[in-house]
């Protein structure tokens, strides 16, 4: 008998969809001196707006999910790319901060429908049960290299293009993605998963503790991750020590600490990939809930050490590369767990609910980083509440029951 195929038209198409998704959506920073500059604006304006973005990722995520398994899954990818298409045309003509802001809201609900929720649960039901945690984690360091190469490519047209022109061509790729989608062919569901509504199934996990300790132990992944991409290039380009002009960086042509910054975030992008390939092919092997305790302690230890150390270029890169492994090593693990405990067919919806939590965090990592920068003058503060609430989820994972639902006798 032959085994199951890892490659697939589903995770293929899947793929490209997400890695024209994130490079977009990773490329929003770039905008940031270029629309402060031709408008004059403070700084934090645009950044609001990203924080609004995030947010409306997160509110948009189960709602897209809900939409997938109502109306299709293909029908709910394009709703998504339409209004982010719709966000970025809009956005383009936006003159005002408050404009932008709102328009943000476009775009987050658009990559819901084009991100990780829909993409990957069409996925996690096209792959066997074998095969399941390596698809997503494929699929996910997918939407990693979007981001490693999005900033670069956004940077490039602003070379020769206005801001408003970008978001124009960016608007026209996340239509022309859409013309992979007749690959995405979602095999049929059990007859015992069609039997129960979306309402019974939520109101089921609603009152499980698990789905509570996942969606709670899913806050700092957001958190430390939209901290560290929104604000790190500032940390090191102001905390940072002197770049060696005779060493390895400079030659390299990174001689500033804010080169050295961005090339961080890249060192990130990289060790992501092969970090989240990583987490995949483990989560095959080895307990999820226990890969995710590690990693979230992982992170909290790296991020404590580094605080605590001399801020150098090698600290930088150490930490990047480090940090980078575990990136979204999570998020594989954290859907595939979702998948084996509550089944395959209100996965989207499911998934969606507990990634509300990661954009949660996601907003307080961008929002609270600059709020407490203005207060106290540094980013120590929320440093260390990113090392807290690292540890925390790393504890809030070990209780959690790994069984799947159909296992565990339902009430009276």
């Amino acid at each position: 008998m032959s085994q199951p195929r890892l490659i697939s038209p589903v995770l293929v198409a899947g793929c490209l969809i997400l890695m024209i998704s994130f490079a977009i959506r990773a490329a929003f920073g770039v905008f940031q001196i270029p629309i402060a500059t031709e408008f004059n604006w403070p700084r934090a304006e645009f950044s609001l707006a990203i924080a609004i973005q995030n947010l409306a990722w997160g509110f948009g995520q189960p709602i897209f999910g809900a939409l997938a398994e109502k109306m299709t899954d293909r029908k709910a990818i394009i709703l998504g790319a339409l209004v982010y298409a719709a966000g970025l045309v809009l956005s383009s003509f936006a003159v005002t901060p408050e404009a932008h802001q709102m328009l943000e809201i476009l775009v987050g609900f658009g990559i819901a429908g084009t991100g990780f929720g829909v993409i990957l649960a069409v996925v996690g039901r096209a792959s066997s049960d074998e095969n399941r945690s390596m698809s997503l984690a494929i699929a996910t360091a997918a939407g990693s290299a979007g981001q490693v190469f999005g900033p670069p490519v956004a940077q490039w047209l602003l070379g020769f293009l206005s801001w408003q022109e970008v978001f124009l061509v960016f608007a026209v790729v996340v239509l022309a993605s859409l013309a992979v989608l007749p690959m995405m062919k979602a095999p049929t569901i059990s007859r015992t998963e069609l039997e129960e509504s979306m309402g019974t199934i939520l109101n089921r996990a609603f009152r499980d503790p698990t789905y509570t300790l996942i969606f709670l132990g899913f806050f700092s992944c957001g958190y430390q991750l939209s901290f560290i991409t929104a604000h790190f290039p500032a940390f090191v380009t102001e905390l940072c020590g002197p770049i060696d002009p005779g060493g390895l960086l400079a030659g390299m042509g990174i001689t500033t600490t804010s080169a050295l910054g961005a090339v961080a975030i890249s060192v990130i992008g990289l060790a992501n990939i092969a970090g989240t390939l990583a987490a995949g092919w483990a989560g095959k092997r080895y307990s999820k809930k226990y890969l995710l305790a590690w990693i979230y302690l992982g992170r909290t230890l790296i991020a404590a050490w580094f605080i605590l150390t001399p801020v150098t270029p090698a600290s930088v890169l150490i930490f990047s590369g480090l940090m980078g492994a575990l990136w979204l090593a999570t998020v594989p693990l954290t859907s595939g767990l979702v998948a084996h405990i509550y089944g395959l067919r209100y996965m989207g919806t499911l998934y969606g609910v507990i990634f509300f939590s990661h954009q949660l965090g996601s907003f307080m990592g961008v929002w609270l980083g600059g709020k407490l920068y203005d207060l106290t003058g540094g980013y120590e503060v929320v440093w260390w509440v990113g090392v807290g609430v690292g540890a925390f989820s790393a504890i809030v994972h070990l209780p959690i029951r790994e069984r799947p639902w159909q296992a565990v006798p339902r009430a009276a």
